[in-house]
């Protein structure tokens, strides 16, 4: 009986380690070092007692706050149209002033267009920011050593510009993303897309989705006017050229879970979990 109050204990710990910490989306080493068990002893031990594993279980958490994030999703993305990108709601949490390329450049694959390039730390990595004479044109991630694959990336997008790394420009692009303290809205920060019509009508709509709210493909295909589309909205956020920024990380599937992010989900819970920590704060 005392080793079973024991072993109790220990799963009760790890339940409530798990809910107190899933934005972090801790690994079976670290609750089993929290534990004070081995990885293989605690994952026998917590299935046997919570009928499923502390990944499982990791899982559920984390979609059931995506759920919580969905509640009223399509009355947020009303609002917002309602409201404008600068309304009364300060519904936009970045202050962005956006416009598009010209569909003859996008057209041209970048053909004429000067694009210079950076690499920074962020909270989510190694960020590279991508930035036109008209403001910020890409913004993507890359863990640390694997930043060749992020660049080549995001060329491949418009492999017709001409790219130069000038690492001191786009710093300060850097600073005014990821400091929230320089989120100001009176300063809104410039941002370029270069899309297709269809994409850049997408990636507008992300815009308006509030920090720490979501919304679905669905209703995004709805709010656009293509209610039967949401397949292609899901390519069209997929392609998103300017992750954090333009939200798609706020985007989820009907039934709350995460659905897909370019730069893997492990970041996409990370990004989630940074923003609901900014809105407890």
């Amino acid at each position: 009986m005392e080793k079973q109050t024991h072993d109790y204990d220990m799963v009760k710990h790890t339940l409530a380690f798990i809910s107190e910490n899933w934005r972090e989306q801790p690994s079976l080493d670290t609750l089993a070092d929290q534990a004070g068990l081995s990885p293989t002893h605690l994952q026998r031990l917590f299935t046997r007692w919570a009928g499923l594993s502390p990944k499982a279980f990791l899982q559920a958490v984390t979609i059931d706050h995506a759920r919580g994030l969905l509640r009223d999703s399509a009355s947020i993305l009303d609002a917002s149209y309602e409201l404008g990108l600068s309304g009364p709601g300060r519904l936009h949490d970045l202050f962005v002033t956006h416009e598009g390329m010209s569909p003859g450049t996008y057209k041209a694959h970048g053909r004429g267009l000067n694009i210079q390039y950076g690499f920074h730390d962020c909270p989510f990595g190694r960020a590279l920011i991508l930035i036109t004479s008209e403001g910020l044109a890409g913004l993507a991630f890359a863990d640390h050593g694997k930043e060749k694959s992020a660049l080549a990336d995001m060329t491949s997008r418009w492999p017709e510009a001409t790219y130069v790394e000038n690492q001191q420009a786009t710093a300060a692009y850097a600073r005014r993303i990821f400091e929230s303290e320089r989120w100001q809205p009176d300063q809104p920060l410039r941002i370029v897309f270069i899309g297709s019509d269809f994409e850049i009508r997408v990636w507008e709509t992300l815009l308006r989705i509030p920090f720490g709210k979501a919304s679905t493909y669905s209703d995004i295909a709805c709010h656009i006017g293509k209610p039967k589309a949401a397949r292609a909205v899901g390519s069209a956020v997929g392609k998103n050229p300017i992750s954090f920024v333009v939200p798609c990380h706020r985007v989820l599937e009907k039934s709350g879970g995460l659905g897909g992010y370019h730069w893997g989900l492990t970041r996409k819970r990370a990004i989630l979990g940074w923003e609901a920590g900014a809105m407890a704060a």
